[in-house]
């Protein structure tokens, strides 16, 4: 970037190149997401539309929010982000790996079941249909029939139709790789893009070169790998949250270094707020994970008052959380109502939680300019940053010590409650553990955390984050790291005493993806900068910081590697879908397939409909786990009555055998995770699936 006649070109910068490029993944998730929900709200999510749209709305969030030129001094340079080549080729080298790794070993799960393959065939459904709800075409069953079922796991039947589980943000980006022809690929590139967004906010909190370490002990967690291999919303949501943590640091370093341009501080801001708000149209829970930045930006709004320059950003970082969250919450309700009234038990204290926060905001921003007025006790002033550090290693220490005085339990008070409590037995006889359904095991919620980013992270963080609580209240520096304090803390502890996800590991993992593990991750790397640069290491030279910088980074390395090892190189259910694929090419023409039997119902019903294209119903069971042949016979009639062709389906040639010949159109043996309640995962169990037909 030397001096040159009016000509040359300028190259940017390559502190510039990272921090534009990472935040660009949340951009374009965001734009992505907001052009793709009304057009799937008016049934024409389809892929010209959506390039039509998406495109220029990505492309306006980019302008707004990067709109920086190249001898701008408002660019990241003046943010303090001054990363050198070799550092940006290294986080960009770390994504890379991470997403050509995960891509190669990605799962294939499409039977239906648990979330990943509900997700994959919701997406399915959206790529080939573009709309919502999914038609139960009774018509191909000879009209309604108090004995036809058309829901199955993860797919409720409402009003006629069928209304897939989860809320649609994830199953739109995923529809869009499907679009691609790389549907059970897109999480792998949605990971390595959530690998360059840790890597920009660490740039950003602890510096440039530890970018890449951070990127690096992010990627290893086997959570990290189990959720970027198959289709899950976790990531999604940490591109998000985390992306909205970089754009907003951004833009109050903007407004620091040059107050003067208030309108662009306000569009940067409301870009940010934007993004994290669109979180919650990802999981129901990311309107949990955004509550700290409701509580900032009533800060700001009260800092914009006394004259602070990071205050004109308060008002649009509420602004844009607002929109955000309220289309997620609207869409929720238009399109995954069911969804919200099994989750009610949560959603309700949750959407109670956010009014109080919101009012309690209003109110502080009001009484904060006399707050300030009032004398400050000296005592006060003197303990206060002490007690929040102690305060935040107690609260470590309770969350460590939570499995000596607690055992959370559960009674089975719903049917959801009561197939958790048989789940949770099936797998403690697995495990070789006594039998106790009711037993939940959350207590052992921050073990979890330990098993994956290991002990020394923990620590680390735990001593970084008690040492950044009480710097900001003894003189409210460093302020950058405020509000990323605020929402790694608050959704690392409610998180960890609500998982509020059945226990079994790999499974249970996911929920620590958001923020709980990539929170731990940036602050033990701090942690790790703040021990290095103690002025105990100046009597051994620079070999002294360089041996404690070296042996920080082996420890937050060493420990998620040795676990994630067991299971690092064994993708689960391949070949899910060939055998998807040879079981729709069995199916005749004109057929209507009629399921009797439970497992086969929960597994395929939807793969059927979605994938095949073919129509779907279960035949009601009274008794037991297959429906009643006399039912089945006078069901059949009517799809004969109806000119079409009855295909009866079931997981055993005995299950369909009184209704035609046999023929089996599934037989698959693969591998899937395993099931651990009481350690990290080191190995794959056996899986097998297979399904019969009856033609005719």
């Amino acid at each position: 970037m030397g001096s040159g006649g009016p000509d040359q070109v300028r190259r940017p910068s390559a502190g510039r190149v990272l921090a534009v490029a990472s935040v660009l993944p949340a951009l374009v998730v965001a734009g992505w997401l907001l052009a793709g929900l009304p057009l799937l709200l008016a049934g024409v999510y389809r892929p010209l539309p959506a390039l039509a749209l998406g495109l220029p709305v990505i492309a306006l969030l980019c302008l707004a929010a990067l709109r920086v030129s190249a001898g701008d001094p408002e660019g990241p340079e003046a943010e303090g982000l001054r990363a050198g080549r070799w550092q940006v080729t290294g986080v960009a080298g770390v994504a890379l790996a991470s997403g050509v790794f995960n891509a190669v070993l990605h799962s294939e799960q499409l039977v239906v079941r648990r979330d990943p393959a509900t997700y994959a065939q919701y997406a399915v459904w959206l790529a080939g249909h573009g709309s919502l709800p999914i038609p139960s075409q009774v018509a191909a069953f000879g009209g309604p029939d108090p004995s036809l079922v058309f829901e199955s796991m993860g797919f409720y039947e409402v009003g006629g139709a069928v209304v897939p589980q989860f809320m649609p943000g994830p199953p739109l980006l995923f529809a869009a790789g499907q679009w691609a022809g790389g549907l059970l690929v897109t999480p792998a590139v949605l990971g390595a893009l959530a690998v360059l967004t840790v890597a920009g906010v660490a740039a950003r909190l602890v510096g440039a070169r530890w970018a890449a370490p951070a990127a690096l002990a992010f990627a290893v967690c086997q959570p990290v790998l189990y959720t970027s291999r198959t289709t899950l919303s976790e990531i999604p949501s940490l591109i998000l949250l985390l992306g909205g943590l970089a754009l907003l640091h951004d833009t109050l370093s903007r407004a620091v270094a040059a107050p003067g341009a208030p309108g662009r501080r306000w569009a940067e801001a409301a870009v940010a707020g934007l993004v994290f708000g669109l979180a919650v149209l990802v999981r129901v829970d990311g309107l949990r994970d955004v509550l700290p930045v409701l509580a900032f930006a009533g800060l700001l709004v009260a800092m914009r008052r006394s004259g602070r320059p990071e205050g004109v950003a308060g008002p649009p970082l509420l602004a844009g959380v607002a929109v955000g969250a309220g289309l997620g919450l609207y869409a929720a309700y238009e399109l995954a109502r069911p969804y919200l009234v099994y989750l009610s038990r949560s959603v309700q204290p949750l959407l109670l939680i956010c009014a109080a926060v919101l009012a309690l905001t209003v109110l502080g921003t009001a009484v904060a300019p006399w707050v300030a007025r009032l004398p400050r006790p000296r005592r006060l002033a003197r303990w206060l940053p002490t007690a929040g550090a102690a305060l935040t290693v107690l609260v470590m220490a309770g969350l460590a010590a939570r499995p000596l005085f607690q055992t959370v339990r559960r009674v089975p008070v719903t049917q959801e409650d009561r197939l958790t409590a048989r789940f949770i037995e099936e797998t403690q006889r697995a495990n070789g553990l006594p039998l106790d359904g009711e037993h939940l095991y959350f207590e052992q919620s921050l073990r979890w955390v330990v098993w994956y980013v290991g002990v020394p992270a923990v620590l680390l963080a735990t001593l970084a984050a008690a040492v950044l609580v009480r710097r900001l209240l003894r003189d409210g520096r460093p302020f950058p790291w405020l509000l990323p304090l605020a929402v790694i803390g608050w959704t690392t502890v409610t998180t960890l005493l609500r998982p509020e996800i059945t226990p079994d590991h790999p499974w249970a993992s996911r929920r620590l993806v958001p923020v709980v593990i990539p929170g731990m991750v940036l602050l033990a790397v701090w942690g790790v900068r703040w021990l290095r640069d103690r002025p105990v290491w100046r009597r051994y030279g620079a070999r002294g910081p360089r041996w404690v910088t070296a042996a920080g980074v082996a420890l937050l390395l060493v420990p998620p590697v040795v676990t994630s090892i067991g299971t690092a190189f064994s993708p689960v259910e391949r070949g899910e879908r060939a055998a998807v694929a040879a079981m729709c090419a069995r199916f005749p023409a004109n057929a209507s397939v009629l399921v009797v039997e439970r497992v086969t119902g929960d597994r395929l019903m939807q793969v059927v409909r979605g994938s095949c294209g073919v129509p779907v119903a279960e035949a009601r069971r009274t008794d037991g786990d297959v429906a009643p042949a006399d039912e089945v016979r006078r069901l059949t009639a009517r799809i004969r009555a109806a000119g079409r062709v009855p295909v009866v389906l079931a997981a055993d040639a005995a299950q369909v055998a009184p209704y035609g010949t046999p023929t089996q159109v599934m037989g698959l043996v693969t591998r899937q995770d395993e099931r651990s309640l009481t350690g990290p995962p080191d190995a794959t169990w056996t899986l097998r699936i297979t399904a019969w037909m009856a033609a005719g």
